[in-house]
């Protein structure tokens, strides 16, 4: 069987994203190319930590890059090429740059929602208003929403871990309106005799007619239904992240932000806001469900320093509200 056949079922085997597959047949490919089509049989530690090196100081990559590379080859070696992946030393490392992540203020977002039409509308204040990212955002299904508690789960997010945000009170009468018009795709499409919405293959084995159940459907579904032609039947996908990236690009640039932002932002500026308005860290972890509240501390860069003339004392403040327990 060929490595990268051999790859992707390992991969598929454990559960991991499409995204995390992409990478690794990328890195792959890449150690291939750098090896002169090295079999993969010959291929021996030396080669990886003469990649990993030839990465940071030709290509200089970021750190990041780095170790995204040097994952999925110790993935290649030890589940793939089934072969020992000892220590690895003398690699020299890439230069871990400061990140601060690009944040809107809530003038600048406001612009962009006006230039965006529903659904990538209704998508990006979710971004914003409960801090997804857009895989999240677009892979929402109507059992992720309880209007009853106002509370949106997101499940199998990054890192496999599920999450609950509350849902934006000033948003319930729109997603409810974009509720009635999935219901009514929702209705056609049974119908019309659909084979159902995609579902993740595990889930789909274990329950056979889930593909057509109401609390399936996806909350934002693809305009169009998709032919599976090998199954010779048609399915429902979901909005496709790509529509809302394209869309998000045209409203910044025709607003003249000055800023390099995309979906992700939105993300960012939701995270930078709580921040800004006191919110506990801790809580702010838990919403955005980082594992390490060091990957959230990034957000306090976003912040602007109080100089010693701006500083309050805490005698001066005017309310409850102004105080930091």
């Amino acid at each position: 069987m060929p490595v990268y056949k051999q790859l992707e079922n390992e991969i598929k085997l454990r559960h991991y994203s499409p995204k995390t597959l992409k990478a690794y047949r990328t890195w792959t490919r890449q150690l291939q190319g750098y090896t002169k089509s090295k079999d993969y049989q010959n291929l021996c530690q030396h080669d990886v930590i003469d990649f990993l090196t030839w990465l940071a100081v030709e290509r200089k990559v970021s750190a990041s890059s780095q170790n995204q590379a040097f994952n999925a080859l110790l993935f290649l070696f030890k589940q793939v090429l089934k072969k020992e992946f000892g220590e690895i030393k003398g690699v020299t490392r890439a230069k871990r740059k400061p990140y601060i992540p690009v944040v809107l203020s809530r003038d600048e977002i406001d612009l962009i929602l006006d230039h965006l039409n529903d659904p990538v509308n209704l998508v990006v204040k979710l971004l914003y208003g409960c801090g997804l990212r857009i895989s999240e955002g677009v892979n929402l299904r109507i059992h992720n929403f309880n209007f009853d508690t106002g509370i949106l789960t997101i499940h199998d997010g990054k890192g496999k871990k599920d999450r609950t945000v509350p849902i934006p009170q000033s948003i319930v009468p729109e997603l409810q309106r974009q509720l009635q018009k999935t219901t009514s795709l929702y209705e056609a499409d049974l119908k019309a005799n659909y084979a159902g919405v995609f579902l993740p293959d595990q889930l789909e084995k274990k329950y056979k007619n889930a593909p057509k159940e109401y609390i399936w459907q996806w909350f934002f579904p693809a305009p169009t239904l998709t032919l599976i032609k090998d199954k010779k039947e048609y399915r429902r996908y979901h909005l496709h992240d790509t529509v809302v990236q394209k869309a998000i690009k045209k409203a910044v640039n025709s607003v003249h932000i000055m800023k390099r932002a995309s979906a992700h932002t939105f993300r960012h500026s939701f995270a930078s806001h709580l921040l800004q308005e006191n919110y506990d860290i801790r809580t702010i972890q838990e919403l955005l469900g980082h594992s390490d509240v060091r990957t959230t501390m990034k957000y306090t860069h976003t912040l602007q320093s109080r100089t010693i003339k701006q500083a309050k004392s805490p005698l001066d403040f005017t309310s409850e509200s102004e105080l930091v327990e």
